[in-house]
């Protein structure tokens, strides 16, 4: 009988009222690429967690054996020395360490008390060119270098501390296209190494491209544990959310309104370095109740773009901005929702909360006028009003006053969205709406989308999933280096024409 590089034997963790893994169990193959799939809330992160030793042995029920056998973590230490490494969305690497002081952080070899730094750069350099980035010096400071890179580098770090199994939570959510083709190559390799990886992600298109088998968890239990060969995406999806998802994408016909925001040779110019271009002679419209999807290459000035509309964006801008037909002239954020615009950050957590405060006075924060007499705010108006979005929105949540930072990444996403429903914008912008999301939240957020068309809200996207793109908008506006590659209607737009327009190839609609 073939020993496992991992069981994890029906693995149970409570939370006083809250039972978030109830009997799980799955296992693992020596230089298996193991996917671990399941909604916002389904136990993935808890699970995880009970396996790198952060919640240790005694305040869970279940075993763990790594090689057949049973290992009692009492902490992150003792789960590295045991061979498992993870590597979590939001890198822990220290931006102005070198590459090779953060290869070696917390386990600094010395002679005689003294650092060994002839070892360390030449480590560094043997584990760089084991993970593609022969090219970067080990005395390069690490803030210099792109995300990409650095989430390699943090591969790097977990196999210079002898990782066995590596565990990577969603690791190419920041990632360009060709980033992700980078990573998911150097994850094949290391299957002919042996190394086994467990891989978090709500994209399924990577999970099916890299993955052996796949376990699904849905509210704390396991659902399934297959082979890739034997599932398909839709049926991943209806065993992760519980239900057949008929369309993932549920488009509505846009309502033929009038055009609702009018932007002409528009120019936004990078106040970082004076006379480049981010957006570039860019001219387009936007219609009452339809969606336009913004696509392009990560670094093309998508979120520049919307950032300068809003009023948000340092850089010097040139060229004329209607709203409903009268000319706008936006300077400050305060000026754009006066104007009846809301923007939905790429950068939910940094941007478009305050995750200490509750989700009451979330929702209500850029619209204290609204709720206030004379300056002083009206708790109970506050209240009625944040209970009609968590309704609307269907957020979940214990009450108004859970602490946003301890919601899903979808029910914060909601949270965003319903601050800035709450000041009646008549022009929303949503960049990157679906990030890091599961396929459910995903599905109810196209919902309240399609719900605000119809009260004749015209709505901007920014993607970097062309299927969503795709199966969201009405139109697709693609920009390539700041300049405008094209405006598609969704009907003849394909993946491959977007693609082709982002990187130059078509210059027409």
């Amino acid at each position: 009988m073939e020993t496992m590089a991992l069981e994890m034997k029906t693995i149970t963790k409570e939370f006083p009222g809250v039972k978030a893994l109830n009997q799980v169990t799955f296992k693992v193959k020596k230089g298996e690429v193991h996917a671990l799939c399941g909604e916002n809330g389904a136990g993935k992160s808890t699970l995880m967690k009970v396996l790198s030793g952060l919640y240790p042995a005694g305040t869970y029920e279940g075993e763990i054996l790594v090689d057949g056998v049973v290992q009692r973590f009492g902490h992150i230490k003792d789960a590295e020395k045991a061979g498992i490494a993870i590597i979590y969305q939001e890198l822990a690497l220290v931006k102005n360490l070198t590459v090779g002081e953060n290869l070696f952080l917390g386990n600094e070899p010395s002679r005689f008390g003294i650092m060994d730094w002839d070892y360390v750069y030449l480590e560094t350099e043997s584990w760089l060119r084991q993970v593609g980035l022969s090219g970067i010096k080990p005395d390069r400071i690490t803030g210099t270098l792109g995300i990409g890179q650095q989430q390699l580098i943090e591969i790097a770090k977990a196999l210079s501390k002898k990782a066995k199994i590596l565990i990577l939570d969603e690791p190419t959510a920041a990632l360009t296209e060709k980033e992700v083709a980078i990573l998911l190559a150097i994850l094949k390799e290391f299957k002919n190494l042996g190394v086994t990886c467990i891989y978090i992600s709500h994209k399924l298109n990577e999970v099916f491209e890299i993955a052996d088998t796949i376990t699904i968890l849905r509210d704390g239990l396991t659902i399934a544990s297959q082979p890739t060969s034997e599932l398909t995406e839709d049926k991943v999806i209806s065993l992760m959310v519980g239900r057949e998802l008929k369309e993932r994408f549920p488009r509505v016909e846009a309502q033929s309104g009038t055009t609702m925001l009018a932007v002409k040779d528009y120019t936004v110019w990078d106040p970082s370095q004076p006379g480049r271009k981010v957006i570039d002679n860019l001219s387009f419209e936007l219609k009452q109740g339809e969606i336009l999807g913004i696509s392009g290459l990560v670094g093309a000035g998508r979120s520049e773009l919307v950032l300068s509309l809003f009023g948000a964006y340092e850089g010097a801008k040139q060229g004329s901005v209607a709203i409903d037909g009268k000319p706008v002239n936006i300077r400050s954020t305060q000026q754009a929702i006066e104007h009846g615009m809301a923007l939905v950050s790429e950068d939910r957590k940094k941007y478009g909360l305050v995750l200490d405060m509750d989700i009451k006075n979330n929702i209500s924060l850029s619209s204290l006028h609204s709720i206030s007499v004379r300056g002083v705010i009206q708790e109970n108006q506050e209240i009625a009003v944040g209970q009609d979005y968590i309704q609307q929105l269907k957020i979940k949540a214990n009450s108004l006053e859970t602490v946003v930072g301890t919601l899903s990444g979808g029910n914060q996403q909601k949270v965003v969205i319903g601050k800035w429903l709450m000041t009646k914008p008549k022009i929303l912008i949503l960049d990157e709406p679906t990030r890091g999301i599961d396929v459910g939240a995903k599905f109810e957020i196209y919902n309240i989308m399609n719900q605000l068309l119809s009260q004749g809200v015209a709505i901007i996207m920014i993607s970097s999933e062309l299927p969503e793109v795709l199966g969201v908008s009405h139109r697709i506006m693609v920009i390539s280096e700041g300049k405008m590659a094209g405006i598609f209607n969704y009907q003849s737009a394909t993946q491959e024409v977007i693609m082709a327009a982002a990187t130059g190839g078509i210059k027409h609609g």
